[in-house]
């Protein structure tokens, strides 16, 4: 069994699957998870290596302060392979003349478009909150719902449903869950 952030993940689960035990985590979010530190969708917990084990660790241990991804340039469209005959010093400088026209090419239209916010990539797993983190943030919030009285606030202090569900026959679950001390 691996133990990571007090959670038991069981060897002979998908590693994918497996991170799905952690509270508030779910299957996007492990898929993922599984494609930044590079795992394989099919690998196992107990085919997983160390390094990656640590990676998993640290990375859910604090996902803000993780390194960001490393973003990789795609080909164009209109790519076309140089020839295998080309010499590496020849590609290199092919390579470095088209980069200095795409820089040039880019500051260009920068000087047209100053009003037009950038484009930004936004990653979705840097305000990953999990396991008693998120269980302080979903209580911090019911208590302020209760704190100013809003309809959810009271739906929750009375122990009923607070998303508009029947309360003729179905109430008991809800009437379990909805209270402050929830966990």
């Amino acid at each position: 069994m691996v133990h990571i952030l007090g959670v038991n993940l069981r060897d002979t689960h998908v590693a994918r699957f497996a991170l799905t035990k952690f509270y508030g985590i779910g299957q996007q979010t492990a898929h993922r998870l599984c494609a930044r530190l590079q795992i394989h969708d099919k690998c196992k917990m107990k085919d997983l290596t160390p390094y990656q084990v640590t990676a998993l660790t640290s990375f859910l241990s604090s996902p803000a302060t993780s390194l960001p991804l490393p973003r990789y340039p795609l080909a164009d469209p209109d790519f076309i392979p140089p020839p295998p005959n080309k010499s590496v010093q020849e590609l290199q400088n092919e390579f470095n003349a088209a980069r200095a026209a795409r820089e040039a090419k880019k500051q260009k239209r920068a000087q047209y478009t100053v009003g037009v916010a950038a484009k930004t990539y936004v990653d979705p797993l840097k305000d990953l909150k999990i396991e008693s983190e998120l269980r302080r943030m979903i209580r911090e919030n019911i208590g302020h719902q209760r704190m100013i009285g809003s309809y959810v606030g009271r739906r929750h202090a009375m122990h009923l449903p607070v998303r508009g569900q029947n309360t003729q026959s179905n109430a008991k679950t809800a009437k379990k869950l909805n209270q402050l001390d929830r966990y």
